[in-house]
Parts: structure tokens; sequence; C-alpha cells
């Protein structure tokens, strides 16, 4: 069996990390991703992937990049079930890195 994730894309937002109780670091960002093809209206669709970077690479990424910044993803998916106060359930899926590539970044030279 296979759970693989390749994704490159732009950053929404700077990532930030936080410290959980266990002493772990993570950072949830969000990662737009342009479609190959465009849609009835002639427009390319973005899809936003949200990813959870542990560690060293939540910490790396935080340093390095930034909103609009170009990142490729290697990771696997993880599926969580949300009960909510009514009882129902929600499914949330996200991707965990296990590797990011830092592909192109738009600081300027001062």
């Amino acid at each position: 069996m296979l759970n693989q994730v390749v994704l490159v894309g732009r950053l929404t937002k700077d990532p930030e990390v936080l410290r959980k109780e266990n002493g772990k670091r993570v950072s949830n960002i969000i990662v737009a991703v342009p479609r190959a093809y465009k849609n009835t209206s002639g427009l390319y669709d973005t899809d936003f992937f949200k990813c959870v970077l542990w560690d060293g690479i939540a910490e790396n990424t935080k340093e390095y990049c930034h909103s609009g910044d170009i990142i490729g993803i290697k990771g696997r998916l993880i599926s969580n079930v949300i009960t909510k106060e009514d009882n129902t359930k929600q499914y949330q899926t996200d991707v965990v890195a296990e590797k990011v590539t830092f592909l192109s970044s738009n600081k300027k030279d001062d």
C-alpha cells in the first residue's frame, strides 16, 4: 500500500511555529496549487491544501520561507474525524510533510 503526496505551490501566508505541550514544534501552512487545466470560464482554478510540518522542518520553513514563495512538499495524507457538538462527524484530510524543498523566493535584495 502507498500513501504519498507531492505538491508544488505557493505559501498563502508566512509560516508560524507553535510549541505543543509535549515539546514538539508544529506549523500549519496552506499551500495554493493551481490546476493544470482551465475551467469552463477559461480560468485556472486553485486548490488549497493544509499541510502540517513538525520540528526541524517547521523551523526551517519558518526561517527561510514567506508568503508567496514556491515550495515543494513530499509527504503523506492523514485523516481526522471531528465530532461536533450536535454529534455530527466532520472529516478533515491534511498533508503531513516529510520533506520541504524551497524552490523560489519573493524576497527582494536590498
